[in-house]
């Protein structure tokens, strides 16, 4: 009777660490309709660009690492957004906590993934946008807006896509 009981806490604990995010989950909602804070990154091209640049654009920031299990789950997702949502003018920004270059390249690749992924590798930016729980993902309109905070993981790329036509419903 003991090892059914632990064997079904244990399961019922699992799968809710999975929908919930790694470390739980809470509701960020004093973001929502402050600006975004600013920060610099590099893009593809090596070139400097500040989140400030992006007005204009609607912006997905996704805060992630690669050994938080539900932020595995739903990569497939964010990349199918960043094909289907090309050439509409919605930035992606996979934002890494904490990892090395070769760490996440090495994941990228490995699971054929090619949106862009900023480093923060000291957690600096985490800390500004007050992550407590990954996948954390803001939605920030063309104003510089946060609109909505996600904190766990996607279950389907239609989720997101749920999300994304109500930020840019309004365009």
């Amino acid at each position: 009777m003991n090892k059914t009981l632990t064997a079904i806490l244990a399961i019922t604990l699992s799968l809710g660490i999975l929908f919930a995010g790694c470390d739980g989950g809470t509701s960020q909602d004093p973001w929502i309709g402050q600006p975004a804070p600013d920060f610099q990154f590099q893009d593809a091209d090596e070139q400097l660009i500040s989140l400030s640049d992006l007005q204009g654009s609607p912006v997905l920031l996704n805060f992630w690492a690669t050994y938080c299990a539900p932020c595995r789950v739903e990569m497939p997702f964010l990349q199918q957004i960043y094909e289907g949502w090309q050439g509409t003018g919605l930035v992606l920004l996979a934002i890494n906590i904490g990892e090395s270059p070769s760490e996440v390249g090495g994941f990228m690749q490995s699971r054929g993934l090619s949106f862009p992924v900023v480093l923060d590798g000291k957690g600096v930016l985490a800390g500004q946008y007050g992550i407590k729980y990954i996948p954390t993902t803001f939605f920030i309109d063309s104003y510089g807006i946060i609109q909505e905070v996600k904190v766990g993981a996607f279950q389907s790329a239609a989720e997101i896509e749920e999300k994304l036509s109500q930020l840019t419903s309004s365009y």
